[in-house]
């Protein structure tokens, strides 16, 4: 992982940002597929990172169905990552969840859908890959 002291700046300190699940999952795995633009972002102290309950209720379904494969317990692991790692905890609430209803079908996935109503509603910067995410009213950073 990086230090937000290297040379590589993103211009994006002092900001708030709302990790997508994937992110995460490739932050606290050091997972080659993370942009160091985004390891960047993720590391520096100035910025405000925000995991969403929607992530921890996404990993622990798939993990649950087998679709993904953890280092251990869900309950256990991500409270512990989320703390090692000074993120900002995001529950969902009631407005999130009927924000939903209104935003265009562009992307069907239920998880991306509540973390794009999220991030429209608390003003955060989206950090994902996923180009689907990108094509709504929500900042994004990749």
């Amino acid at each position: 992982m990086v230090s937000p002291s290297t040379s590589l700046r993103t211009g994006l300190s002092n900001q708030r940002f709302l990790l997508d699940t994937h992110t995460f999952l490739w932050w606290v795995t050091r997972d080659t597929r993370l942009p160091e633009r985004v390891q960047v972002i993720i590391a520096d102290p100035e910025n405000d990172i925000f995991f969403s309950a929607v992530s921890a209720w996404e990993i622990a379904i798939k993990a649950q169905l087998g679709q993904m494969t953890l280092a251990g317990n869900p309950a256990e692991l991500i409270p512990e990552r989320v703390t090692a790692n000074r993120f900002l905890t995001l529950p969902i609430e009631i407005h999130h969840a009927l924000h939903v209803g209104g935003l265009p079908l562009l992307h069907r996935d239920p998880f991306d859908r509540l973390l794009i109503a999220q991030a429209q509603l608390e003003e955060l910067t989206i950090l994902t890959a996923d180009p689907a995410i990108a094509r709504y009213d929500v900042a994004v950073a990749w």
